[in-house]
């Protein structure tokens, strides 16, 4: 009697515990698929001006809202850098400019479309990150100071104190903050990839969605 007890005890624990798993496989399944943006905000996302990272024609975009002066932007260039090279030509990244910290960064945002014109776009943004702490300083940083960093990557800082200036670039400036809210950003960096956000936000997530992306277009 006792042995068919315990032979039951232990079937029903089992069939317990069985179902205990089922629960939470049912309750931990895969993550739900991002939805793109809907089409009204689809525009917003990217304009023709946009500065290109990576080949034009590539078939997988990575949108960044961006701040020159954010701390987690600067943390993040290197991430997206190593997704650029771990994809190689399957991924573009779009930059979308999101001036959160005032002054400081409608600046440096002119100062890179200042070298864009020259064409030395790319080294300076990179010395414009790297000496983020420098010129972004919460305090009073030198003026010019961050020109002085263009500088030291290849800008000719006394034609870009005349290009910041230019038309072209406040009505960059202006386009871009109205598709921050129209799009309803809230925090940089910010990322959207094939107009799909990244949520939530992380580097693995950012990671995954890329990846699916570029399977999806090479199938």
């Amino acid at each position: 009697m006792n042995r068919r007890l315990l032979v039951l005890s232990v079937l029903v624990l089992c069939l317990a515990g069985f179902a205990l798993a089922a629960w939470f496989a049912t309750r931990a399944g895969p993550v739900a698929e991002t939805a793109a943006v809907p089409s009204a905000q689809a525009e917003a996302l990217l304009r023709p001006h946009a500065p290109i990272l990576g080949p034009e024609d590539a078939p997988v975009t990575i949108v960044e809202f961006f701040d020159p002066a954010c701390e987690a932007c600067r943390a993040f260039y290197p991430v997206v850098k190593d997704i650029m090279a771990e994809h190689g030509d399957a991924v573009r990244v779009a930059i979308r400019y999101t001036p959160f910290h005032g002054e400081a960064s409608e600046e440096a945002i002119r100062v890179l479309e200042a070298a864009r014109m020259q064409g030395v776009y790319e080294p300076v943004l990179e010395a414009v990150l790297r000496e983020q702490p420098r010129w972004a300083s919460r305090g009073a940083p030198e003026s010019g100071l961050i020109l002085d960093v263009a500088a030291e990557a290849g800008l000719d800082a006394e034609a870009a104190r005349t290009q910041m200036l230019a038309p072209d670039v406040v009505a960059i400036l202006n386009q871009d903050r109205a598709d921050v809210e129209a799009v309803g950003i809230r925090g940089t960096p910010t990322f959207f990839v094939n107009n799909r956000p990244v949520e939530p936000f992380g580097e693995a997530e950012l990671r995954s969605l890329v990846a699916e992306e570029v399977a999806a277009a090479g199938s």
